[in-house]
């Protein structure tokens, strides 16, 4: 309803949303408030069912959706159930209740808009009563629950008051003719049937009712099943498994060769009876080890517009450990066969990190190293490369490989160039960058690649694309109204911009990403994970994995890019046990290296971005490139066109400045594979299909040669010994850093360890991003002692220390400069 839509008095009589609550209880919630005495002419919108009982709901039950009510004192109720939010310390932070009505963010630190526990429906839950006045106006008023940190919660994506307010964003709307007198029980007198479509109608006198259908509730998407799933080969025999609650009929299809596709034997599902009943899942048992045999399923369903059902579609099991092609077949894979990984690679701690995150093709394609064609296409040309004792990142000196996506994705042929981020399974690795793809080769190839980067001392980080799904959407196919956010009229949501988005607050959808998980861990050693577009995915759904995949592997290494197109999580993630990308960190250091930006940020970035971005140092993923952006380069450089392909003297003075404030910066450092060697998209943005322009042409390093070498001893000295205090774990004491800056001017002195907290050493870092040299005065650290280890151009070796001293009127900067330097 549009908010300044004058109140219309028939919404009364209009059933404004209906949903099952069970098999065989539900929920009608009327336009308005109903205030007849006697009910309202409600039933079945069909012969498929008949109501047991008809009863109008408590008021407080109206909170469950609306978060408020309005009790019989007529008191507005607000009502905060905590469980829809497990990131909050509910126990020590303070809730208010935000709004029009009291200046929103002012409410903040008010008494009076403080949320108290209480109980209601049963539960107990954060409540705040106050008087109607005031509150139920025309046009309805908007409201929100803040904490006392200023951290706004998220509405329920289905809440049903929900407006929206842009950018993603939604409020709710206290409507003082929906109080909680809208809303009708009902009892079934048979339990409902989940493949079933049911709807209820109110009759009017003298009016054609319109059908409104019933949707399925809460109880649905909390449907879940602990059997293992997938193509299960035991004791001789393979059983096959599939959740898929809303199908009539699932139809497994079988064969042992590849051209036999035609002739596949097909086998009818039946659906498998737990202890506590059905929960959704189908099965069959073949007598017999299917290992290597192809395999697919199709399922029907209810036509409605919640449902995709598809008879003649071939399903890929989302379970299948591995895959032909983007829409299968699968293949039914031995867990012996399998096998484990070996886990005795020491997963480095997250504060002594560096990382690179890379493109398995763009790392291999022109690699110095004897392949075959086939081989520069994969995982077998790149564990050769990693092998090579000229290996890129090695001598690098990086301990961390975050690679984009392996998961088998919706690229139509084996040569076609794709970043990954379409996936069409969650277990099955890409069988492109195999050499055998129908024979499954690129398991053992994912897991020999994995093995050979621990042999090099590197941790293996992969990205995980958990938001949406690539085409054919084969979890479409399974179940559109579990596995998709979907509008009230069937439509796909889109804030992945990729056409749908993954529910994966359900429980089963929760649970496919958890196994997926915990098999790259066990199966191929993966030391973590960098989550894409992880607010889609949303806070309770990552700490539930954080805790599931913890028990797996205590030190996995969890990142998430924060953001999606609707909103930004990172400040709801402090509490949890993700490190985020900082993308203010990335914003920032690109228009200071041009002197556009304070010294005051530069300090806040140094420091880990502290508080605000992150509650402990290593939870910022510091970073100035990423894949799917215009390079380093091409951003930051004089060059017109944005083409950074050729770099002027000054872009590479500004990259060594992004590349010692970066390395100086407390939190994990992440590069972009051949940012140290100036690579460049010729200006080019977007370049997922461009494996031409991503591919890292390594004669760039021969070119600048003194640009990769600074990279590297930055590196080298940041894991070294003497770099231990730019590595924090914890909060470092209030006086350990200490930092001077020149007024109006962004060059800056940052001190670490000056109250002397963490022993004797101590590390100095000055930078100057104008073109014109500056002095900074340092106080009473301009005493005697300080050795210079690194400038703008070079480390030093420790025999012969860098040529400028620190005079008692401080510390000198040329300009486009930086310098680095330690005593104690």
């Amino acid at each position: 309803m549009n908010t300044r839509t004058p109140f219309n008095p028939d919404l009364a009589h209009r059933i404004f949303r209906a949903w099952l609550t069970s098999t065989s209880t539900g929920i009608i919630e009327m336009g308005a408030d109903w205030t007849a005495e006697s009910l309202p002419l409600l039933t079945p919108g069909d012969k498929a069912f008949e109501f047991a009982d008809l009863s109008p709901a408590e008021p407080s039950l109206y909170a469950e959706e609306a978060a408020y009510y309005v009790d019989e004192l007529g008191q507005v109720v607000f009502m905060l159930d905590p469980a829809e939010h497990s990131w909050v310390d509910f126990e020590t932070m303070p809730i208010y209740v935000a709004g029009d009505f009291n200046g929103w963010q002012a409410a903040i630190g008010k008494t009076e808009w403080l949320m108290v526990w209480g109980e209601l429906n049963r539960r107990r839950v954060l409540l705040l009563k106050k008087p109607a006045s005031g509150l139920l106006t025309e046009p309805p008023q908007q409201f929100k629950f803040v904490t006392g940190d200023n951290r706004w919660l998220d509405l329920p994506r289905d809440a049903t008051n929900a407006v929206a307010v842009g950018d993603g964003r939604y409020n709710r709307l206290l409507k003082r003719h929906r109080t909680g007198r809208n809303q009708f029980r009902f009892t079934t007198t048979e339990p409902l049937l989940l493949n079933r479509t049911y709807s209820v109608i109110l009759v009017r006198e003298g009016r054609e009712p319109p059908k409104v259908r019933l949707r399925l509730g809460r109880f649905f998407h909390a449907l879940k099943s602990d059997l293992p799933l997938g193509a299960i080969v035991a004791r001789g025999g393979t059983t096959f498994r599939i959740f898929a609650p809303r199908a009539k009929h699932v139809r497994l299809f079988l064969c042992e060769k590849l051209e036999d596709l035609g002739k596949a034997f097909g086998y009818e599902l039946d659906p498998r009876r737990e202890e506590d009943g059905w929960r959704g899942v189908w099965e069959a048992q073949i007598n017999r080890n299917l290992h290597g045999w192809y395999y697919w399923y199709s399922i029907s369903g209810p036509h409605d517009v919640f449902g995709h059902f598809h008879p003649n579609q071939r399903i890929l099991d989302p379970y299948a450990r591995a895959a032909v092609g983007r829409e299968g077949p699968g293949i039914v894979l031995d867990q012996a066969w399998l096998g484990q990984a070996d886990r005795t690679f020491a997963t480095p701690a997250w504060q002594d990190l560096v990382m690179v995150e890379a493109h398995v093709r763009d790392l291999v394609a022109h690699a110095p190293v004897s392949l075959s064609a086939e081989e520069r296409l994969g995982f077998t040309g790149l564990r050769k490369w990693v092998e090579s004792p000229d290996f890129y990142l090695k001598k690098l000196g990086v301990n961390c490989v975050e690679l984009q996506p392996v998961h088998h994705a919706d690229n139509l042929t084996k040569e076609e160039y794709f970043w990954g981020y379409m996936p069409v399974s969650y277990f099955a690795p890409a069988a492109a960058y195999g050499l055998d793809g129908p024979r499954a080769s690129q398991v053992k190839e994912l897991q020999e690649l994995v093995a050979a980067f621990h042999r090099q001392g590197m941790a293996v980080v992969i990205d995980v694309v958990y938001n949406h799904v690539g085409e054919p959407a084969h979890l479409l196919f399974v179940d559109k109204l579990y596995y998709f956010e979907l509008g009230d009229d069937g439509t796909l949501t889109n804030w992945s911009g990729c056409g749908n988005d993954l529910r994966a607050r359900s429980a089963m959808a929760t649970r496919l990403i958890v196994d997926s998980l915990v098999q790259l861990i066990e199966v191929y050693g993966v030391d973590g994970f960098r989550f894409d577009l992880a607010e889609l995915i949303g806070v309770d759904v990552l700490r539930d994995v954080e805790t599931a995949v913890k028990k797996v592997k205590p030190d996995v290494i969890l990142i998430a890019e924060p953001w999606s197109f609707r909103g930004h999580i990172a400040a709801a993630l402090r509490p949890t046990g993700f490190a985020s990308w900082n993308d203010n960190y990335r914003n920032f250091l690109r228009d200071y290296v041009h002197g556009r930006g304070g010294a005051d940020s530069l300090e806040y970035f140094l420091k880990g971005s502290p508080w605000h971005f992150a509650y402990w140092p290593a939870q910022t993923v510091n970073y100035t490139e990423s894949h799917d952006d215009s390079t380093w380069i091409d951003v930051i450089t004089e060059n017109p066109g944005r083409n950074g392909h050729h770099p002027t003297q000054n872009d590479r003075q500004r990259t060594h400045l992004m590349a010692a404030v970066l390395f100086a910066s407390v939190g994990i450092p992440l590069l972009s594979a051949g940012q140290d060697f100036l690579r460049s998209k010729h200006g080019v943005n977007n370049t997922y299909l461009r494996g031409d322009l991503n591919a890292l042409d390594y004669r760039r390093m021969a070119r600048y040669p003194a640009t990769h070498k600074y990279f590297a001893d930055w590196i080298s000295f940041r894991r070294s010994a003497r770099g231990q205090l730019l590595r924090q774990w914890s909060r470092p004491s209030e006086g350990f850093f200490r930092c001077f800056g020149g007024a109006g001017h962004p060059a800056l002195v940052a001190v670490y360890n000056a109250d002397g907290s963490q022993g004797a050493t101590q590390l100095m870092f000055a930078v100057n991003p104008h073109t014109d040299d500056t002095v900074i005065p340092i106080g009473e650290f301009a005493e005697s002692g300080w050795r210079q280890l690194a400038d703008h151009e070079c480390f030093y070796p420790e025999t012969a220390p860098g040529p400028l001293t620190v005079g008692a009127d401080g510390v000198f900067i040329p300009g486009l400069g930086c310098s680095l330097w330690i005593r104690g």
